[in-house]
């Protein structure tokens, strides 16, 4: 991994995507803020560009189809102004049925809030 610039990203990739999980899987919506730009976009298969901060709450608060789930980080990667990393998510949708998907995901960074966030699956996924 490589290190980052202070002005850049003042915490490791790894302590970024660590916290970033946990206030996901922990469903702590409201601290979305902190990790988030005003501005952002989230590009993830099966939705259109999701734009702003507002949408991207709205997004996980009322459409997103994961009810509950943990996401575990097998790696990630950084530079100065961005981070990548993949592992796999296990979880149960709000229809029942059982998750367990592999993703990447890469964060273009804005100081130390997400402008942009791309999600990859291996396949159609969640």
């Amino acid at each position: 991994m490589s290190t980052t610039h202070p002005e850049q990203l003042a915490v490791s990739g790894t302590d970024f995507v660590t916290r970033l999980f946990e206030v996901i899987d922990g469903r702590r919506w409201d601290e979305l803020p902190t990790l988030f730009a005003e501005d952002c976009t989230y590009h993830r298969p099966g939705y259109e560009a999701i734009s702003g901060l507002d949408a991207v709450l709205r997004f996980y608060r009322e459409e997103r189809i994961i009810s509950d789930g943990r996401h575990e980080i097998e790696h990630v990667a950084e530079s100065d102004s961005s981070v990548a990393c993949w592992g796999r998510f296990r979880g149960v949708g709000k229809d029942g049925r059982q998750l367990d998907e592999r993703f990447s995901d890469l964060y273009f960074l804005d100081g130390r809030k997400i402008r942009t966030r791309r999600t990859y699956f291996y396949r159609p996924a969640i």
